[in-house]
């Protein structure tokens, strides 16, 4: 089932390309829940659409780093950028945890940080 939860991941990313909610969300269960860490806890289909609906921004530029799946999860990561508030683009880094129910995804949770495109790239060390 791995193989499957990795193509359903890629659909989904290509759902958030389009901006295409019903694309994302016709891979869900009903009673999706989605953690966006720091952010907000959303639960159900109808609550996703709502907040998705309300923010009225243009879809994010993504770069998909790797899709790790196994047993009932499936993990993606990446770049990603964004228009902020101010219409400047805003760079950051994504981790998003799929579970999922049978071929459904049941449970996200999203992890995001703003990066400096600056400093990527650049060690600690």
């Amino acid at each position: 089932m791995s193989a499957e939860h990795k193509e359903i991941v890629h659909k989904i990313d290509a759902a958030f390309l389009e901006g295409n909610i019903e694309g994302f969300l016709s891979h869900c269960t009903d009673d999706v829940a989605w953690t966006i860490a720091g952010e907000t806890s959303l639960s159900g289909k109808a609550a996703i659409r709502e907040w998705m609906g309300s923010t009225e921004m243009e879809p994010p530029k993504l770069t998909v780093d790797n899709v790790i799946a196994e047993g009932d999860f499936a993990t993606a990561y990446g770049k990603m950028t964004m228009k902020g508030e101010s219409g400047a683009d805003e760079n950051y880094s994504y981790c998003d945890i799929y579970r999922f129910s049978g071929d459904k995804v049941s449970e996200l949770t999203s992890y995001v940080v703003r990066t400096d495109a600056k400093a990527e790239g650049a060690s600690n060390v």
